[in-house]
C-alpha cells in the first residue's frame, strides 16, 4: 500500500529515517525494502493490457446476467397476453403482482443460499446450480395451466436468478485486473440489459401467436443450457483458490489473467492475494459462520462498506425502473398504445445502449462522479412522468384509459420514460452492482449476498405493490414517490459513496477504515495515479525481490 503524504525530499527522508545501526534495525529495513519492492511490482502489473482470456471468461460467465435480464423482462409481455390461459379466467391485479414478485422473492432466497455456499464450494458451483434452476423454472412455467403452477415456476426460476445475480459480479470482480474491473462488471450489466431487450423482442414476436406466452417463458431455458456447457472452460476465482490452499492453481489462473506479466509480477500479485487470504482465514477460523455475519455487521469498516453498497442498491431498485421493466407493457397499454410490448422494446433498447455507454466511461470517469452527474436527471424524469399522467384520464378501478387514441400526454409519458432510462442506465442501474469490491475477502461472499438481497428485497416491494400503489395513490402519486427516492439518492451518494475505481481489492478495505472514505479514497487514488505516472515517465523497471 502507499502511505498518504508520501512525497518527501531527500533531507526529510534522512531525518525521518536515520540509517539503521543495530542488527534488528537492518533486518527491519530489509523487510520494508522487500515489501516496498513487492508493492512496486504489483502496481506495475496494472499497466499491462487485459488479456483476451479474461474477457472471454467474463463474457461466458455474463450469460448468467443474460438469463437474469431475460427472466425479469419477459414477464412484462406475458402479463398482457396471458388472457384466460390459467385457471380458465383472466388473472386479477393481485395475482399478476404475485406472479411478478415471486421471481424476486425466489431470487432473495437464492442469493442467501449462494452467499452461504460460494466460499465453501466455489463461485462456479453456484453458477452451475443457477443453470439447473433456470431450466427447471422455464419448463414449469411453459407447462403451467393454473395460477399456482405458474407461481411455482416463477419461484423456482427466481432461485436461479438469485444464485446467478449474487455470484456473477463477485466472480468477475475477483478475476478482473484493477484497471478493467469496472468494464468487466459492466459487461455483466450489458448482458442483463441485453437479456431484457431479447425478452421484449421475443414478447413482441409471439404476442399474436396462440399461447405465445408459453414460448416466451420456455425459451428462457436455452441460454442456461449454453452457459452450463461453456462454464467448465472458465477458471475458478484465483482468490477462492488461494483461500482454500490451492495456490499453485491460483498461480496458473493469474498467469492466464496477466498473460504478458513477468514471473516477478505474478509472484507479487499472488503473494498479495495470499497474504489477504491468510488474514481472512485467521479471522474466519476464529469463529462460526454466525461470527462471520457478526463481523460484517459489527466491525465498523465492514458495516460502512455494507451500508454504502446496499444503500445504493436500494436506491436503484426503489427509483422506479423495475416498475417500468415489469409493467411497461401494462403502462403503455393503459395510455393507449396498440402494441405495448413493442413500445416497451424501445425502453429496453435504450437501457441496453446506456449500459454500453456506462461500461465505456466508468473506469475513466469514476463511479462517484458519474452517479452525481446523472441521478438528478432521474428525478426530473419521474416528476415529468407524474405531471404527464395528470392529463391522461384513467379509470383506476378498471385500470383503463377513458379516451381513445394516443394523446400528447401519452407521448410525453413515453418520452420522459426514455429520458429517465437514459440517466438510470448510464449510472445507478449498472454501478450499484459494482459495489461487490467494497467488501474485504473474509466477508466478501457474505457482503455480496446482502447486496444481492437488498436488490431483491426492494425489488419485491415494487413488483408486489406497483399496481396497488397506482390505485391507492393514482399513477401520478406513484411516480411522484419515485421522484422523491431519486432526490434522496443524490444526497446519499454525495455523503456515503466513495470512489474506489482503480484501487486493487486489497486496498479498498483501507478506504472504509477512514469513515465512509469519500475524501480518503480521493487522496489514495491520486497518490496511486502519481506513482504510476512517475514510473511510466522515468521508465523505471520493477525492483527484483531478493531471496
Amino acid at each position: 500500500m502507499w502511505p498518504l503524504n508520501s512525497k518527501k525530499d531527500d533531507n526529510d527522508t534522512k531525518i525521518a529515517n536515520p540509517e539503521p545501526e543495530t542488527k534488528d534495525d537492518l533486518e527491519s529495513a530489509h523487510i520494508e525494502k522487500i515489501d516496498a519492492s513487492i508493492d512496486n511490482i504489483a502496481t506495475s502489473i496494472d499497466n499491462l493490457p487485459v488479456s483476451w482470456f479474461v474477457w472471454l471468461a467474463a463474457l461466458t460467465a455474463s450469460m448468467a446476467g443474460l438469463l437474469f435480464g431475460y427472466d425479469t423482462g419477459i414477464i412484462s409481455g406475458v402479463l398482457v397476453v396471458l388472457g384466460d390461459s390459467l385457471d380458465g379466467r383472466p388473472a386479477t391485479s393481485s395475482e399478476k403482482e404475485m406472479i411478478t414478485s415471486l421471481c424476486s422473492g425466489g431470487a432473495f432466497i437464492g442469493a442467501i443460499f449462494a452467499g452461504n455456499t460460494a466460499d465453501r464450494f466455489g463461485r462456479k458451483m453456484a453458477i452451475y446450480l443457477g443453470c439447473v434452476l433456470f431450466i427447471a423454472g422455464a419448463v414449469l412455467q411453459a407447462a403451467a395451466y393454473t395460477i399456482v403452477q405458474m407461481a411455482i415456476g416463477r419461484l423456482v426460476i427466481g432461485f436461479g436468478v438469485g444464485c446467478g445475480a449474487m455470484v456473477l459480479p463477485l466472480y468477475v470482480a475477483e478475476i478482473a485486473p484493477a484497471k478493467a474491473r469496472g468494464k468487466l462488471i459492466g459487461l455483466n450489466n450489458m448482458s442483463i440489459t441485453g437479456g431484457q431487450v431479447i425478452s421484449y423482442a421475443i414478447g413482441a414476436a409471439f404476442a399474436s401467436v396462440p399461447h405465445g406466452w408459453r414460448y416466451m417463458v420456455g425459451l428462457g431455458g436455452v441460454p442456461a443450457v449454453v452457459l452450463g456447457v461453456l462454464m467448465p472452460f472458465c477458471p475458478e476465482s484465483p482468490r477462492h483458490l488461494a483461500y482454500n490452499g490451492r495456490r499453485d492453481e491460483a498461480r496458473v489462473v493469474l498467469r492466464k489473467i496477466y498473460a504478458k506479466a513477468t514471473e516477478d509480477q505474478i509472484d507479487a500479485v499472488l503473494l498479495s492475494i495470499c497474504t489477504a487470504c491468510d488474514q481472512a482465514r485467521e479471522i474466519n477460523e476464529s469463529g462460526s459462520r454466525f461470527s462471520k455475519i457478526k463481523k460484517l455487521h459489527t466491525v465498523p469498516s465492514n458495516l460502512r462498506a455494507l451500508v454504502s453498497a446496499c444503500g445504493l442498491m436500494v436506491i436503484s431498485q426503489l427509483s422506479g425502473f423495475n416498475a417500468l421493466m415489469y409493467y411497461s407493457a401494462t403502462l403503455f397499454s393503459l395510455v393507449g398504445f396498440d402494441n405495448p410490448t413493442a413500445v416497451g422494446l424501445v425502453v429496453a433498447g435504450t437501457n441496453f445502449i446506456m449500459t454500453f455507454v456506462n461500461m465505456m466511461v466508468i473506469d475513466g470517469m469514476g463511479r462517484r462522479k458519474l452517479l452525481l452527474s446523472t441521478v438528478w436527471g432521474m428525478s426530473v424524469g419521474m416528476v415529468a412522468i407524474a405531471v404527464a399522467f395528470r392529463w391522461i384520464p384513467i379509470n383506476m378501478e378498471t385500470m383503463e384509459v377513458t379516451t381513445t387514441g394516443i394523446s400528447p400526454a401519452a407521448i410525453a409519458v413515453l418520452v420522459f420514460i426514455i429520458w429517465f432510462v437514459v440517466f438510470y442506465g448510464v449510472s445507478v442501474g449498472n454501478t450499484a452492482w459494482m459495489s461487490t469490491d467494497f467488501f474485504p475477502l473474509e466477508v466478501r461472499a457474505m457482503g455480496t449476498m446482502w447486496l444481492t438481497c437488498s436488490n431483491w428485497g426492494a425489488n419485491v416491494i415494487i413488483s408486489s405493490t406497483f399496481l396497488s400503489m397506482m390505485k391507492a395513490w393514482t399513477t401520478s402519486g406513484a411516480f411522484g414517490f419515485f421522484a422523491a427516492i431519486c432526490g434522496l439518492g443524490y444526497i446519499w451518494i454525495y455523503f456515503f459513496y466513495p470512489e474506489v475505481s482503480g484501487l486493487v481489492l486489497e486496498e479498498v478495505k483501507e478506504v472504509f477504515e477512514h469513515g465512509f472514505g469519500v475524501d480518503y479514497a480521493r487522496q489514495l487514488r491520486k497518490e496511486r495515479k502519481d506513482i504510476i505516472e512517475e514510473r511510466m515517465k522515468t521508465q523505471e523497471k520493477p525492483i527484483a525481490v531478493g531471496h
